[in-house]
């Protein structure tokens, strides 16, 4: 979404309808799709169909539905073969909990 407002030069808005929005999550693509660089030190985090991410830096922390959170280092490990959950438990833990704040902030959670 921040890409598209940007492209568009539109400013996203805060409220509809006398309803408030949550404001759009992300970093805007605009600068890549100028050959710029992009800088993004959040955490990217996504759901779909009750699977999980969060993406921080290298790591990678991923749930299937209703499966056991897997941690994956992308940089050593492309192809997500090699799940480091018992060797970075505090990692684990740290990322789940991230990701449980932003499930409940972006209302992912509770599910309906």
């Amino acid at each position: 979404m921040p890409t598209l407002a940007a492209v568009a030069g539109a400013e996203y808005p805060d409220s509809l309808n006398n309803r408030d929005i949550l404001p759009p999550e992300g970093t805007s693509l605009l600068p890549a799709l100028k050959g710029d660089p992009i800088q993004r030190d959040a955490p990217l985090f996504w759901e779909h169909e009750t699977n999980k991410a969060i993406r921080q830096g290298p790591w990678k922390l991923v749930a299937k539905w209703n499966g056991d959170w897997e941690l994956y280092n992308l940089k050593a490990d492309r192809t997500e073969r090699n799940n480091l959950t018992e060797q970075y438990p505090e990692r684990v833990r740290h990322m789940k909990e991230k990701w449980e704040k932003w499930a409940l902030r972006t209302h992912v959670k509770p599910r309906n």
